[in-house]
């Protein structure tokens, strides 16, 4: 699609008032949209970075970050508001994120490096954390059955 086009979304859904008849549908809204530099806040000097033209690097390992995250309970699920601590998942995210920094070897620019290596350090701590965490909750358990 042109960069030039814009395209116009019209809500045809039906809100009830509160006697019980419709309202008509809300306005459109206009289609223009304000520039990027006037909403972003105050611009850095230097370079520009190029525009995102969509997924990349930085991404994908914010995501199987997020994933172990969860996994290691330091985050709620989304859809069930609780936490669950499931090693052997967060372990493949972490082994996962490994994984890309050997094949991604001399592709990745710096700041993708950087993000990368922090996201594993900052991953592995935690999941040593939890693994010692599980275990002496093991070991108490056990204790307690046993007496």
């Amino acid at each position: 699609m042109p960069e030039d086009e814009t395209f116009k979304v019209t809500d045809r859904r039906r809100r009830d008032d509160a006697d019980g008849t419709p309202s008509e549908p809300a306005p459109p809204t206009p289609a223009a949209t304000p520039p990027r530099a006037a909403t972003a806040g105050p611009v850095s000097p230097g370079p520009a970075a190029p525009p995102s033209t969509g997924p990349d690097l930085q991404g994908l390992f914010i995501m199987f970050a997020s994933s172990a995250l969860l996994n290691l309970g330091e985050a709620a699920d989304p859809e069930t508001g609780e936490r669950v601590l499931d090693l052997a998942q967060a372990r493949e995210a972490i082994d996962l994120l490994s994984l890309l920094r050997l094949k991604t070897e001399g592709n990745r620019t710096e700041q993708e490096s950087h993000l990368l290596e922090e996201i594993l350090y900052d991953l592995q701590l935690r999941f040593v954390q939890a693994a010692k965490g599980q275990a002496a909750k093991e070991q108490a358990a056990k204790g307690q059955a046993g007496s």
